[in-house]
């Protein structure tokens, strides 16, 4: 018996040993194809522009090609789904920005944010701007926030869609005034800016990305960000913490993540990829130009960025207990 036991064990160490040394063979020939990139949104989205920007850096640096593979819908995912369910190679990763949000939000999820994806790292983050159109009479945002605590019903706010970053900033500017502005939901940010833009809208509390660019262009006008600290691109807009409704506190952040199970050493090769991309003067200069900013390079690596999702998870939680939303 101790024998036969004895057998079985090397056997099982025989093929651990084995299965590690292929995996180290794969990850050390790694990549040796073209890498998927799963983008949670429409081509043209904030998040879409992002995906292409560091894509393309970390392709020249892995000397592969970073296909983008566009799958939007419910707020991010039907994308996220598909990453989880992908195999853990290396050659499908995923840039995702309402992870931690959708997270709380859906409670029929096929997987678990906290467990089915392996962080990659860190990319940037920026706060959301409360916009309107250029010819909306509130003159500024002492005057917006008495409007809509007087009639916020009148007033209409668009947003990306139900469970998206700008509806949650809608709502939390609906709790925080006690207001009831009528929200109009769309299949993206770009509609809902365009129809802000056109005057079918009111308002819109719009990502720095979508924003900044449209604010240059004297298309929309912005009364406050939702940053502890004013913008340096635009530092005549004020805080919503300045203006007394700091609990309006909400941020977009993008990270990488491939499947769980992924092994390490790609991991660490992803992540190298993507720390050279956001060294690039170019990259910084484009993500500058879009009111966001960069992670600090101690905050890129793959153990912050699990510990930084782990903490939205339990934040956005919190705020969406609080808010009573929840969808199927």
């Amino acid at each position: 018996m101790k024998h036969y036991l004895h057998t079985i064990l090397k056997g099982v160490c025989a093929l651990s040993i084995s299965a590690l040394a292929v995996s180290a063979a794969h990850a050390q020939n790694y990549p040796d194809r073209p890498i998927n990139m799963i983008v949670p949104f429409p081509a043209g989205s904030a998040t879409d522009t992002v995906a292409r920007l560091i894509g393309g850096k970390m392709a020249e640096n892995l000397k592969q090609t970073v296909v983008m593979e566009n799958i939007p819908g419910a707020s991010g995912t039907i994308a996220a789904a598909r990453a989880a369910r992908a195999k853990p190679d290396g050659y499908t990763i995923m840039i995702h920005t309402t992870i931690a949000l959708s997270a709380s939000l859906y409670k029929n999820l096929s997987y678990d944010t906290a467990t089915a994806f392996e962080p990659i790292g860190l990319v940037n983050t920026g706060p959301y701007v409360i916009a309107a159109n250029v010819n909306y009479p509130a003159k500024d945002a002492k005057e917006l926030l008495a409007t809509l605590k007087k009639e916020g019903d009148k007033v209409t706010m668009s947003n990306a869609g139900v469970g998206t970053g700008s509806h949650l900033c809608a709502i939390m500017l609906s709790q925080a005034l006690g207001a009831t502005p009528t929200l109009v939901p769309y299949k993206s940010t770009n509609l809902a800016l365009q129809d802000v833009m056109a005057g079918h809208v009111d308002l819109l509390c719009d990502q720095t990305t979508n924003a900044f660019p449209h604010l240059n262009g004297g298309k929309i006008k912005a009364y406050a960000t939702t940053s502890p600290q004013r913008h340096e691109n635009f530092p005549d807009i004020p805080t919503t913490r300045e203006l007394g409704i700091s609990e309006v506190d909400i941020a977009v952040w993008h990270g990488v993540y491939a499947p769980k199970g992924t092994p390490a050493p790609i991991i660490e090769k992803l992540n190298a990829a993507l720390q050279v991309a956001l060294g690039d003067a170019e990259v910084q200069k484009r993500l500058d130009s879009m009111g966001t900013y960069l992670f600090p390079a101690e905050q890129r690596s793959p153990e912050a960025h699990g510990k930084h999702l782990a903490n939205e998870l339990q934040r956005y939680g919190k705020l969406v207990k609080d808010a009573n939303l929840q969808l199927n």
